[in-house]
């Protein structure tokens, strides 16, 4: 398979299960045939699987429908759709709607109240797929200390809502999953911050992370656990070891890139090609603009023409060489051409949502402002750092909580998140959407997500309307920060 390759409109019904597809009927995810009376249109199976990332290179995991990435789910706006969610797991579980406007019944989180897909069990749900563009599925189970378990797995999908109406400026589609795998702990090491635009800290909250970080390593703490990993893959193949993309010179190549990583910031270029950015989170950009370089946080979903004007064979990958060695990467072969794929670095680039927003326009005014402070707790928590919200951490259980931000129904809300930490947090609100205002002291307006990257020591405002009631969830999407701590819920008044 291509690269999870789909025709412009066609939804081709094209086997791979290397590319996370599965083929229609009532275990299949291929769409459009009528379906018998009481049949689901799609199912997703929760299972231990082997994946094969590279030759004789085999993992066990838990995945969606046997393998990684989970089967290309697409779906029509406005169009209601029944999943039959099949467990064959001996762990209870949830699968997350990323990205949707649903109820909490169906959202696939425990702490907002959804039911827990039991183990050895199964539930239907069914919703009206919204908003259109880019989404995706995944696991939204804790993993703590377990690197076996929530999205340490392979427990993620990609999800297109496609529009009532969308100009097609494209040839054709690809889909791309980066993941890592057979991840490992080990204690502390910095986050590079050098990608984002703005960069400069805040002076005071770089003054009080800095404090409380002396102050722990002075009373003998180590520094707290953190994440590495020995695979890198996209699409569940190691660089080299999948199908290439195969393009055409002349072609239109839409990319749809996420990040489907646990806890890692990931990049991606292709060298001697520009990436017009046309969506993000699966939100038309304001201004769609070219960029040389992709950064995407944890969650983080990407959509990016290509025009393939560069014959030859190349390497599209991260920036990280260590990590494109181990896998972070995927072969662009252009139609006549064969060889040993080339890599060549592209210029240094600083990430801006800023670059893709409407320029000179000023949001809409609050109705009122949440504040938010950020702080670690050095090696709180078991070795782990423990992060809090205003100061308090949120609970390890499992469980339907009690709102700790209320909202009234149809107003507008700006949360204005302050960090404490040199850590980058990719922040997460469920079943909403949001406007970024400002970002690292840059003022903007149009751009529409359900994560952002909050840099370290720096401050986000973005706005949402409180338009879809019932608990919702507002987390850090990397695992570690979320299952100790960073998470609170919004609740309707």
């Amino acid at each position: 398979m291509e690269g999870m390759r789909e025709s412009r409109r066609g939804f081709l019904k094209v086997a791979g299960a290397a590319a996370g597809l599965i083929l229609g009927g009532r275990e299949g995810i291929g769409w459009g045939a009528p379906q018998e009376a009481g049949a689901a249109e799609y199912t997703i199976r929760i299972q231990a699987s082997p994946v094969e990332i590279a030759p004789n290179v085999i993992l066990s995991t838990i995945t969606y429908n046997g393998a990684f990435p989970g089967p290309l789910l697409r779906f029509r706006e406005g169009r209601q759709t029944t999943v039959d969610i099949i467990n064959e797991t001996d762990t209870p579980e949830q699968l997350h709607w990323h990205g949707q406007r649903v109820p909490v019944e169906v959202d696939g989180s425990a702490e907002e109240g959804t039911p827990f897909v039991p183990a050895r069990g199964r539930r239907r749900v069914v919703f009206t797929p919204g908003p259109a563009g880019f989404r995706f599925y995944h696991t939204h189970n804790r993993a703590g200390a377990n690197l076996a378990a929530g999205q340490y797995s392979g427990q993620v999908g990609p999800v297109y809502i496609e529009p009532r109406s969308e100009p097609g400026r494209y040839d054709r589609e690809v889909f791309l999953v980066m993941k890592e795998f057979e991840p490992s702990l080990s204690r502390g090491g910095d986050m590079a911050m050098d990608f984002l635009s703005p960069a400069a800290p805040v002076e005071a909250l770089e003054r009080k992370g800095d404090a409380a970080m002396k102050a722990s390593l002075a009373k003998g703490m180590p520094h707290g656990y953190e994440v590495g990993y020995r695979s890198f893959t996209i699409n569940g193949r190691k660089l080299g070891h999948g199908e290439p993309v195969r393009v055409k010179q002349g072609e239109r190549v839409l990319f749809h890139v996420l990040n489907g990583s646990a806890t890692e910031i990931r990049s991606l270029a292709l060298p001697g090609h520009t990436f017009e950015v046309v969506a993000l989170d699966g939100n038309p950009a304001p201004n769609p603009a070219k960029v040389p370089v992709l950064w995407l946080g944890t969650a983080e979903r990407v959509s990016a023409i290509v025009e393939m004007k560069q014959p030859g064979v190349w390497v599209m990958g991260d920036l990280s060489d260590d990590d494109r060695r181990h896998g972070m990467g995927i072969v662009i072969e252009y139609a006549g051409h064969r060889g040993k794929p080339v890599w060549t670095a592209p210029p240094k680039f600083r990430w801006n949502y800023a670059r893709f927003s409407n320029a000179g326009a000023k949001a809409a005014a609050p109705d009122r402002t949440i504040e938010m402070l950020i702080e670690k707790d050095n090696a709180g928590e078991q070795g782990f750092n423990r992060w809090t919200i205003n100061g308090r951490a949120f609970p390890m259980m499992a469980a339907p909580g009690t709102a700790s931000f209320h909202v009234e129904r149809g107003k507008r809300y700006r949360v204005h998140m302050r960090n404490a930490s040199d850590d980058i947090h990719p922040v997460h609100l469920h079943r909403h959407s949001f406007e970024l205002t400002r970002v690292a002291g840059e003022a903007m307006a149009g751009v529409m997500k359900d994560v952002v990257m909050l840099g370290g020591y720096q401050e986000v405002e973005f706005d949402f309307v409180a338009d879809n009631p019932g608990l919702t969830l507002f987390h850090c999407h990397q695992q570690l920060h979320m299952d100790f701590g960073f998470m609170t819920l919004f609740g309707y008044v």
